[in-house]
């Protein structure tokens, strides 16, 4: 576990360049905190601990793209969407509810440099 109160990085140690987080958002529950990695083009999975609010190790999952700049979880909580600015595509990823993973679904919708995803209610 990472101490309380302290400065947590969201890259793989083998990491090395040029990166700049994005987006930094938690499911409804509080349970996992992601962010999102320019640079390193993906998005990383913590779980909070309720306790005492520290976070798990990391877990990466590509963006699928480049330049992850804003991502959001649908109302469901089912789903997170990446808008990769600069693959011109936003990637839909299942949130698995249990353990707060992603996973890659074949559905990418192409869109010219996404940076935000808003969802509308009827």
């Amino acid at each position: 576990m990472f101490e309380k109160d302290r400065s947590v990085s969201t890259l793989p140690q083998k990491f090395s360049g040029v990166n700049t987080t994005a987006e930094i958002v938690t499911d409804a529950g509080g349970r996992y905190l992601y962010a999102s990695n320019r640079g390193d083009n993906s998005i990383v999975r913590f779980s909070i601990n309720a306790k005492d609010g520290t976070l798990s190790e990391p877990e990466w999952t590509p963006s699928g793209g480049s330049t992850p700049r804003y991502f959001c979880i649908d109302p469901t909580g089912n789903w997170l969407l990446a808008a990769n600015q600069n693959s011109d595509n936003i990637t839909v990823f299942r949130i698995d509810r249990s353990n707060g993973r992603l996973s890659a679904t074949p559905h990418v919708l192409n869109v010219s440099s996404p940076v935000c995803i808003v969802f509308v209610a009827k």
